[in-house]
């Protein structure tokens, strides 16, 4: 079955949004099979202001309905606590309030982008969507990301070559505690890193320090600006290092 053929049988769906290349291509899938459908987007503190931006942006450019769902990621103590699994708490908290609109607004139909390239062995929210009968329509039709990638081109969509983008959280090593502060801090540093032209990159907070690390393609071009990207960001954190590749 393909992608168009899955929507024309659940013609009325709700999708999960996050504005990555993934949600992007199955709502303008859905929309182009004719469906029935509104992108659900969770607006918390993983998620920095340029994504809520770009999802909306987006959403309009295809024309779908998208309801913004406000959600404390951190009233949950076991998100906040970020154990190994905090994905699967996540989701379950983030899904939950998914089902529960969608629901209000007559959708009993849910789905994910999640994709066939996707190993759900090492996704623990993976197993919430399962829990919650949510459907993954790219995943069940065989589209790997490459394929989402080269399709997303093929229709003119933005995003077929936008980096994959991790929540803020991932940010903060497991076991130690999220906090809004060490989001806060994390938004403002890649949001400064963005500004200076590196487009694919995270900045890990090691203790009060950061950990940079970038592709190999804009590794090189950081580290010859390190002083640059030290006054740039320095004031956030005690130390701001570049992560040595070669280890």
């Amino acid at each position: 079955m393909d992608i168009k053929e899955f929507f024309e049988i659940n013609n009325k769906a709700a999708i999960a949004f996050s504005g990555g290349v993934d949600s992007v291509f199955l709502l303008h899938a859905a929309c182009e099979a004719g469906a029935d459908v509104t992108a659900y987007y969770v607006k918390s503190q993983f998620q920095p202001e340029f994504e809520f931006n770009d999802a909306k942006e987006l959403a309009g450019k295809i024309g779908a309905k998208m309801r913004i769902l406000e959600v404390d990621a951190l009233a949950d103590p076991r998100v906040r606590a970020n154990p190994k699994n905090r994905c699967y708490y996540c989701k379950q908290h983030i899904m939950g309030a998914i089902i529960e609109a969608a629901r209000e607004d007559g959708y009993g139909f849910i789905c994910d982008g999640t994709n066939a390239s996707d190993d759900a062995d090492d996704r623990p929210g993976y197993k919430a969507l399962q829990e919650f009968g949510i459907r993954s329509p790219l995943r069940e039709c065989g589209l790997t990301k490459a394929k989402i990638r080269v399709l997303s081109r093929e229709a003119g969509l933005p995003t077929w070559n936008k980096p994959a983008y991790a929540c803020l959280a991932t940010r903060v090593p497991a076991g130690e505690e999220i906090t809004n502060a060490k989001l806060e801090i994390t938004e403002k540093a890649e949001g400064e890193l963005f500004r200076m032209g590196f487009t694919d990159f995270r900045a890990r907070m090691r203790g009060d320090a950061a950990l940079l690390q970038f592709r190999a393609d804009q590794h090189e071009e950081a580290v010859s600006r390190l002083d640059e990207i030290r006054s740039a960001i320095g004031g956030l954190y005690s130390d701001v290092r570049i992560d040595d590749l070669t280890r």
